[in-house]
């Protein structure tokens, strides 16, 4: 299992190079120029500008400025904020709490409607609960994640008058006031999720309900809730958890929108709004982050497979 381990976390380390280097060429291939964010109305002088541009390395080639700071990357320096001037870890440190609070919320959200609406509608397929099922999670795949927040924003925040619109409360300063911002910004992260979970989860469900051990259990005059916690959930889970990895990313992804959608302070909103300044050691360092954490939980995906099924075994 150590072995194992170790080795994924050294395959990452390419997959971060690689992923550094499009980004990085990417980023500094958007139009705009940091220079001329930074100077303002002052855009007109010219000593200024080019000095500005000096002290950012701008005036370099770009493999002279990916080198520069890949360098300092792998000394754990990110640089500083363009914009603000702090340094990037300390902001990605920062916010990158937020991101995970709303991020596991949302991810709970998700396992919990889609096993739900798995199982209900595994029990009795081809029930009208099972067809109302298959077009809900069809609908939650299809609707974008930002029309979703803007209807739930409408209707909790606007219409009834429930939940405030927007913003953000640590859950440490004000736990009640929390709870109410993190329920329509879970809601949007894990509609999606939960819409594909459903759907792999009753094939997966349906499957092993045939099997010959369910009928067995069922013979022995096991309670019907019995079979389906203790038999079919479990050996259903393994094709699920494929699915919950892979939505990891989605999740991450989403959170770019509904970071901004519902002004959360996480990474995802930093990411935005370093675009918008041109702040792209903020950016890039964003995005580093974020490839890791979707890299992470693939590994600890795979690793979840050995714990459900101790048949696995990791080489």
């Amino acid at each position: 299992m150590k072995e194992y381990v170790l080795r994924r976390l050294v395959s990452m380390v390419p997959v971060m190079l690689i992923v550094s280097i499009i980004s990085f060429s990417l980023l500094y291939g958007l139009p705009g120029d940091p220079a001329i964010a930074l100077i303002g109305e002052d855009v007109g002088n010219e000593e200024a500008y080019e000095a500005i541009r000096e002290d950012l390395g701008l005036n370099d080639p770009i493999w002279v400025q990916y080198g520069k700071w890949l360098g300092r990357t792998l000394q754990g320096d990110l640089g500083n904020s363009i914009r603000t001037k702090e340094e990037v870890t300390d902001i990605l440190l920062r916010r990158a709490p937020i991101s995970l609070y709303y991020g596991v919320a949302g991810l709970l959200v998700g396992v919990a409607l889609g096993m739900f609406g798995a199982i209900v509608s595994a029990l009795r397929p081809g029930s009208k609960l099972d067809v109302l099922g298959t077009l809900t999670a069809m609908a939650g795949i299809e609707l974008p994640s930002f029309w979703l927040a803007l209807l739930l924003m409408y209707l909790f925040s606007l219409t009834l008058g429930w939940l405030p619109p927007s913003g953000y409360v640590s859950p440490f300063e004000d736990l009640v006031d929390s709870g109410k911002l993190l329920i329509m910004p879970a809601l949007v992260l894990g509609t999606g999720s939960a819409a594909v979970i459903m759907r792999q989860g009753r094939s997966a469900l349906i499957e092993v309900m045939s099997q010959d051990y369910i009928t067995s259990a069922r013979a022995r005059g096991l309670h019907e809730r019995t079979v389906i916690v203790r038999h079919a959930i479990k050996n259903a889970l393994i094709p699920v958890v494929t699915i919950l990895g892979l939505q990891i990313g989605n999740l991450v992804s989403g959170a770019v929108i509904t970071e901004t959608v519902f002004a959360i302070p996480g990474i995802g909103r930093t990411a935005v709004e370093s675009i918008f300044f041109r702040d792209f050691p903020v950016l890039q360092g964003a995005v580093l982050m974020l490839t890791f954490t979707v890299l992470l939980a693939n590994l600890l995906t795979d690793l979840a497979y050995g714990y459900i099924d101790p048949r696995i075994r990791f080489r």
